[in-house]
């Protein structure tokens, strides 16, 4: 078939997507291509019928590019510009659509069979190799906390204050972390309300012992999770404890040697806290807000917009297989691919039970099955990045001082958010209408001590908060 073009019809009539180029088939990148001549193959020496008689190998070709690109996922000869990007992620189960993705072949289905998930040591590291690029040896994007792109955007959190723009592409679920006590605390059975726990931890300092509670980086969701909470309770996070940075992965020792007192991360350290019998679990992050948002796929910005059709593949490949995760017949295959060496490293036992929804929190008698807050991947909006959402990270982060008072939150989201992608990929998977939120607001959000965050006046929640580190007028 050498010297041939052959005319693709990959999208819905009058829905070519900005950003299409026509190119020969069979270039160096092997994309997708469609002629500039109305597809007349007569004026390439050939008949229409004898188009029609071609070989076999021709229908295996064009078998093999249906299944490269799937209808609907690109414009007329406009594939991924490369053949996949370096996307880092850290230990925890809820990078399972990034595992999925690679595992079942979802990244090479869509043409980036190419995209590495690579493994960073902590959340800091991540953010350096966010900042090096793919190009630099570093990552070019990654599961990440959902501050994280915000923070990094802004240069709250690099060196030198210089910003590296990011795009949050989508969030990889809601729901599944867990605050974690130690086990010198099992008879208080500590949960929501942690005054009893205030008491206790007053008591050790006062005997000249230091108290520490452990989150995973400054202004990211465990951070704000557990402040929250620790909040709640009359408990200053920054003048009653030490709050303290720990790498997920390196909770459970730390917890074992004494290092804190309380942590909060996303699993399988939890459960395998238990599981060792160092400690128990206080509550899931759901129990303080219901659904909330959690982890996103964040990408550098200069290469979603050198690459995106390559990123919106990589995006189309992740909502996959996050529909994929959140199917029950799939929960046990899930924990399996989560726990092997490459990804988490962990024994499956470890991992199972949270996955399909069965909580024992270490404390006897306390043990729910299928709990309304287990982690979400795919149902109830999840993978949806929620603009509404973002501006309470910000909040958040206003409060505790990682952004000043006044900042432009809802400039700096029309900036990083990329909802606008996440719907033209749903629409390429054909995705049903009932599964993609109407607004980019989820609207009023009530969390379990009865406060309330509209988006609408976020200042009115940030003044109800009596502790805090922002000064409001």
């Amino acid at each position: 078939m050498a010297g041939f073009r052959l005319r693709f019809f990959c999208w819905s009539q009058g829905e070519r997507p900005a950003g299409a180029h026509d190119a020969p088939l069979g270039n160096k990148d092997n994309t997708m291509t469609s002629t500039s001549d109305n597809g007349s193959t007569k004026r390439r020496g050939i008949s229409r019928r004898a188009f029609l008689k071609s070989t076999a190998g021709t229908a295996a070709l064009l078998g093999a590019v249906q299944t490269q690109f799937p209808a609907g996922a690109f414009a007329q000869g406009a594939g991924p510009e490369v053949k996949g990007a370096k996307l880092g992620f850290i230990a925890l189960t809820d990078a399972a659509p990034l595992f999925v993705a690679k595992e079942k072949g979802m990244f090479a289905k869509y043409g980036v069979p190419d995209t590495e998930v690579l493994k960073q040591a902590s959340w800091g590291a991540t953010r350096d190799n966010l900042v090096l690029g793919g190009d630099g040896n570093g990552i070019d994007g990654a599961h990440i906390l959902t501050p994280m792109p915000y923070l990094i955007s802004a240069g709250k959190v690099t060196q030198n204050n210089v910003p590296t723009p990011m795009y949050i592409l989508a969030r990889l679920q809601v729901n599944g972390q867990c605050i974690s006590v130690g086990k010198e605390y099992s008879d208080l059975a500590v949960g929501l309300d942690t005054k009893p726990f205030k008491v206790a931890l007053d008591k050790k300092k006062a005997s000249g012992k230091s108290i520490k509670a452990a989150m995973t980086f400054p202004g990211g969701t465990h951070d704000l999770w557990i402040r929250y909470w620790l909040a709640a309770g009359g408990i200053d996070p920054d003048k009653d404890i030490e709050t303290i940075t720990v790498p997920p992965p390196q909770m459970v020792a730390n917890m074992k040697v004494g290092t804190m007192d309380c942590f909060c991360v996303c699993e399988p350290w939890n459960l395998q806290l238990i599981h060792q019998n160092i400690g128990y679990t206080a509550i899931t992050t759901g129990e303080l807000w219901n659904n909330h948002p959690e982890k996103a796929l964040g990408m550098r910005a200069s290469f979603v917009d050198k690459n995106p059709n390559t990123s919106k593949a990589i995006l189309m490949a992740t909502m996959e297989a996050q529909m994929w995760c959140d199917k029950p017949e799939n929960y046990a295959e899930v924990a399996a691919i989560c726990a092997k060496r490459q990804w988490i490293n962990a024994p499956v036992e470890d991992i199972t039970d949270r996955v399909k929804g069965k909580f024992d929190y270490g404390i006897p008698g306390k043990v729910v099955e299928k709990h309304p807050q287990m982690m979400r991947y795919w149902n109830d909006f999840a993978s949806y990045p929620f603009q509404s959402h973002d501006l309470w990270f910000l909040t958040e982060d206003i409060r505790w001082g990682k952004f000043e008072v006044g900042a432009d939150t809802k400039g700096l989201i029309k900036k990083v958010n990329r909802e606008d992608m996440w719907r033209d990929a749903a629409k390429a998977l054909s995705v049903p209408a009932a599964q993609i939120p109407t607004s980019t607001s989820r609207g009023k959000e009530t969390f379990f001590d009865g406060k309330v965050f509209d988006p609408e006046n976020p200042m009115a929640y940030l003044k109800s908060q009596p502790i805090k580190r922002a000064e409001i007028g």
